[in-house]
């Protein structure tokens, strides 16, 4: 998308047009109300600081929208098409998958909500060491590094949108 065209849009249209970024209403909703944006930069450097409020609620929502790792995002909509391309690299290798089942339920069970990390970039091993070594984390260190990675993911979605 093109910033002047995005800043064009009606609010409605701005929310739906980076709804695919993150669940998280109230940040589309702060997003599409600062328009218009004088550059992409200010645009995600804004985005970035509305992200660095997200509390317990936000979160909550953003988790609805994402598959865990190593499982294919179902669904036509935006959201789920980049999750899949995101998630390319974990591949059709059963071992791999298997073993990420496995630490996902371990997660789970351990923090009550799916494992968030930025899969674009990182091959099935590391996301797969990555959800091992976040295992050894205490809950408070782990939702700290589970919303950095889910703001990793929504700037980055919002980046390759305006790139």
């Amino acid at each position: 998308m093109q910033l002047d065209a995005f800043n064009q849009l009606s609010t409605e249209q701005a929310q739906a047009a980076i709804a695919h970024c993150v669940a998280i209403p109230r940040w589309r909703q702060a997003v599409a109300a600062a328009r218009p944006y004088a550059s992409t930069a200010a645009l995600i450097a804004l985005a970035g600081e509305l992200a660095q409020e997200w509390d317990e609620t936000d979160f909550a929502q953003a988790l609805t929208a994402h598959p865990r790792i190593g499982e294919r995002a179902a669904g036509e909509e935006k959201e789920a098409a980049l999750s899949r391309r995101e998630q390319a690299a974990v591949g059709e290798d059963a071992t791999l998958r298997q073993a990420l089942r496995e630490a996902n339920q371990a997660y789970e069970q351990r923090f009550g909500h799916l494992f968030l990390i930025r899969a674009k970039g990182r091959s099935g091993e590391e996301m797969l060491a990555e959800l091992r070594r976040r295992l050894a984390n205490t809950p408070d260190q782990e939702r700290r590094e589970a919303l950095a990675q889910l703001r990793e993911i929504t700037l980055l979605r919002l980046e390759e949108s305006f790139a």
